[in-house]
């Protein structure tokens, strides 16, 4: 007869690694997107990574706006390589596990990322918001120190945001089914897989991440229409281009909280969610970023262009 320690160990967690099923079945497609991703990887990576280092070596975008543009770019490039390098890996494997442990760490940081760069979107709105409402008190309002403040603030937000789900995720028992369809580690669909009842589980992801994300975009509609509005009353010469830039910008926050608000307030329906959207705000939105918010930014060609012209100029004196 079984002891009470050996019964514990019984119903523990058997399950030490997870299948994922990936983007798709069909190997012509397959092999396509192994090297359209691997592009836009490598784009990824770069793009925000010129902005990091422009914004760091040039001191005239030594301000507020610029910082948290850095920022972005930082989280974006984090957040595209937690689970990009693995999808594309997949993409030519016939065997697409991870183990119990890099699974939970690779959901860990694709939320912790992802909740950081929903509040630095919103402080990002605000930045934007305070120069053009109150372009006379911005410099104090925006101070250094509040810069870090609320740079700090989105980081924890993050790291509020999964550690109170993570909590009880990792105590869950998975003593069977360990196949994931998706092609990467998330929450929601982990959670299906447990054996045990999780529907408290489930009501905290939907309040959390759900809710997280309807707020986080309804704050950022209200905020780019309050911003679009009174650009459009004070450039009367120019309001095309206004609508333009702030339209670029609506944009990259429609394509990034849509899948998250379809995917995380509906995350356990019995309709199988499309995988595309998970693409958009896992892969397209850490490239869309630096194109929208910076390269499309008049002081930002500028500084690329002085920096690269002083390097090509000390480079030629040897």
């Amino acid at each position: 007869m079984p002891t009470a320690k050996q019964m514990e160990k019984q119903n523990h967690s058997t399950v030490s690694e997870f299948i994922l099923l990936g983007l798709t079945e069909f190997h012509q497609l397959r092999i396509f997107f192994f090297f359209f991703f691997s592009i836009i990887y490598i784009a990824i990576l770069v793009g925000n990574l010129i902005i990091i280092l422009v914004v760091k070596l040039d001191p005239q975008l030594h301000s507020p706006m610029y910082f948290l543009l850095a920022n972005l770019s930082l989280i974006d490039m984090s957040l595209a390589s937690f689970a990009t390098p693995k999808m594309i890996c997949d993409l030519i494997s016939e065997y697409k596990a991870i183990s119990y442990e890099g699974y939970m760490a690779q959901m860990f940081f694709l939320h912790l990322l992802g909740g950081n760069e929903m509040m630095l979107l919103v402080v990002m709105a605000i930045d934007r918001l305070i120069a053009i409402r109150k372009p006379l008190h911005y410099k104090n309002i925006m101070s250094h120190r509040a810069c870090i403040g609320l740079a700090l603030f989105s980081w924890t937000t993050g790291f509020v945001h999964i550690i109170t789900q993570m909590v009880f995720t990792v105590t869950l028992p998975f003593c069977g089914p360990n196949v994931v369809d998706s092609f990467f580690c998330d929450l929601p669909r982990v959670i299906k897989l447990a054996c045990t009842d999780t529907y408290t589980l489930e009501l905290l992801v939907i309040a959390l991440s759900g809710l997280l994300s309807f707020f986080c975009f309804t704050f950022l509609f209200i905020s780019y229409s309050i911003i679009l509005i009174t650009v459009w009353h004070r450039s009367f010469s120019e309001p095309s281009k206004a609508m333009s830039t702030l339209s670029a910008h609506i944009t990259v926050v429609v394509l990034f909280f849509g899948p998250c608000l379809f995917i995380y307030i509906w995350p356990f329906s019995r309709v199988s969610v499309d995988k595309i959207l998970s693409v958009f705000y896992t892969i397209f939105t850490p490239l869309l970023n630096p194109i929208i918010y910076s390269f499309r930014n008049n002081d930002m060609k500028k500084a690329i262009i002085k920096i690269k012209t002083k390097h090509m100029s000390f480079r030629s004196t040897f």
